[in-house]
């Protein structure tokens, strides 16, 4: 009895208890070697069997890391060579594998170095991660949704000569000037103050010069005659702006106070928080403007180059894709994969892929059911993207995005780091900041990845303009000079301003601007700039779309006027 004890873990009062109990439903069995061996047989060995079950369902429930589940496979494989060390094989049977979907074997892991399809299998991130099956179930795969410019008899690949055509470089300044450290919790309102003051100043200096002003007058001045006021527009409380709630508030250089604004002079407007305009109308008592003319922003110049454009230059072929790369049940990289595949049979010139990469709003991440680092998972990523595309050589440009997990969630966000990329892929990999503005082969680009769309159109009203409400926000933002001009900004923003100055701002209107949004896909003109809205890889459970462009340096014509270097474009889905 006592080597039964030791054998099954078991105190000696517990096994005691349980002799009893056994001896009772036996009808008073008296303690013999023979008795004891079927004691051991019914009870022991079945209670022994249930403690271990119920331990490894209590591990397999619990959310584990990589470490632990690389030791919980150490454990169950040694447990199996002991058994195996102990037990003769019959004749002709061959031992399985401990292999399962959740930990493969190493000669899997092998192959994971080698393959990016294996190197983002859904096992590696997620014990309980499988295929999507609505996403390997869609329907129109490679159709075009949205086509823009001459599309007939384009063909959709890269230049002949890879890699060496194309010149990046980011309009802001150098690529690391956004590592430095941000305050975080630690901005003066005083200095957010001044942010928006000076951009009050700027944007009326632009609208004083166009408009021929000759100077601003006080907001809350009674005045008789029609006066002419600067200011930004705000709401008179913490709803939603509507017609009867919109106030003026004035620069220092005007007074620095706000007024009521009566819009229903005008025949039309449109207006959101945050806005500079200047007012035309008349304020009698001082307490409120009677609006009779608006004036909503003039558009920065466009990029000239002074390189002359070869009379046989190519056109560069662009793909743009945006985040996330799995489908909302799932953390496989499917579509990623897809996407890949599309770059390989396309060879573009150049792919701007933007995050998030790992989305924090995916529901694996939300619940922690991932086995290894997001970092980890993050490159992992980039390196299947970086090897799955190094036979064609395109040039990769990365954005970050605010839902990226393992990333600062701030407003300019710094570019990713990717400190294990060898020098031949780096040369090819450009990491840069959300927002940014990119001259590549003398053509501009605009990039972000926050959901600008989105949140102007919730804070946005209008009234007798006619045109699309996306044309009107994309508008908004060349006018007012901002990849971000919505103050004060939604509430999942974390807003640095003395960084926002410097980079959150357009030093030009881009040629094209690339804006991806939960709202639906488009590639519109607007005043000249090409604003293309690629929608996302991927739509919930379901596959989404991406974008590609044919771009091409314009020559100037004889009359001077600008052509549009953006040749053709189209919306696809993947």
């Amino acid at each position: 009895m006592v080597e039964q004890c030791i054998c099954n873990r078991i105190q000696v009062d517990e096994i005691v208890l349980e002799w009893v109990a056994y001896s009772t439903t036996k009808n008073g069995l008296k303690l013999t070697t023979d008795t004891l061996e079927q004691f051991e047989h019914e009870v022991l060995n079945k209670k022994t069997k249930s403690k271990q079950s119920f331990k490894r369902e209590e591990t397999l429930n619990r959310t584990r890391d990589i470490h632990s589940l690389q030791d919980l496979i150490k454990a169950e494989e040694e447990e199996e060579n002991l058994l195996d060390a102990y037990s003769t094989p019959a004749k002709g049977s061959q031992k399985r594998a401990l292999t399962t979907p959740e930990h493969p074997h190493s000669k899997r892991s092998a192959a994971l170095l080698t393959s990016p399809g294996l190197l983002l299998s859904p096992a590696s991130f997620s014990p309980s991660s499988g295929p999507s099956q609505k996403y390997s179930q869609r329907v129109g795969k490679g159709e075009v949704v949205v086509t823009f410019g001459a599309v007939q008899g384009t063909r959709w690949v890269g230049r002949k000569a890879p890699v060496a055509g194309v010149q990046l470089e980011l309009l802001e300044g150098p690529e690391d000037t956004l590592h430095c450290s941000y305050k975080y919790m630690f901005q003066r309102l005083r200095d957010v103050r001044n942010v928006l003051t000076e951009k009050i100043e700027e944007l009326g200096e632009g609208l004083r010069s166009h408009f021929n002003i000759e100077e601003f007058s006080p907001v809350s001045l009674p005045a008789q005659d029609s006066i002419t006021v600067l200011g930004q527009v705000c709401c008179d409380s913490n709803g939603k702006l509507n017609a009867q709630s919109v106030l003026l508030e004035a620069g220092p250089e005007q007074g620095g106070q706000q007024v009521p604004v009566d819009l229903s002079e005008l025949k039309e407007y449109s207006l959101f928080p945050g806005q500079v305009v200047v007012m035309e109308g008349m304020n009698t008592t001082g307490r409120k403007l009677m609006a009779s003319k608006l004036h909503e922003g003039v558009p920065l110049p466009f990029y000239t180059s002074e390189v002359k454009m070869e009379m046989d230059e190519e056109p560069m072929n662009v793909l743009v894709a945006c985040g996330p790369y799995t489908p909302s049940d799932s953390l496989t990289f499917d579509p990623l994969l897809d996407l890949i595949n599309v770059i390989v049979r396309d060879r573009p010139d150049v792919c701007l892929l933007l995050g998030p990469f790992v989305d924090s709003k995916h529901e694996q991440i939300e619940k922690a059911q991932v086995t290894e680092t997001f970092e980890a998972i993050f490159s992992r990523c980039i390196e299947s993207i970086v090897d799955g595309t190094k036979t064609i050589g395109c040039r990769l440009v990365f954005v970050p995005s605010q839902r990226d997990i393992h990333h600062h969630f701030i407003y300019p966000q710094p570019p990713f780091t990717l400190p294990n990329l060898s020098k031949d892929q780096a040369q090819r990999v450009t990491l840069v900041p959300d927002p940014c503005t990119l001259l590549m082969d003398g053509v501009t680009f605009g990039l972000t990845s926050t959901d600008i769309l989105f949140h102007m159109g919730a804070e946005e009203i209008s009234c007798g303009t006619g045109s699309d409400r996306f044309s009107r926000i994309l508008k908004h933002m060349l006018t007012q000079r901002s990849y971000y001009p919505l103050y004060p900004p939604v509430e999942e923003m974390n807003m640095d301003y003395e960084k926002f100055q410097s980079f959150g701002q357009m030093p030009l209107t881009p040629d094209v601007l690339i804006i991806p949004s939960e709202l639906r896909y488009f590639v519109k003109d607007v005043i000249g700039c090409v604003c293309v809205n690629p929608g996302r890889l991927t739509k919930g459970q379901v596959g989404g779309t991406y974008g590609r462009l044919l771009i091409q340096r314009s020559a100037s014509s004889e009359d001077q006027k600008r052509v549009s270097p953006c040749l053709a474009a189209q919306v696809v889905k993947i």
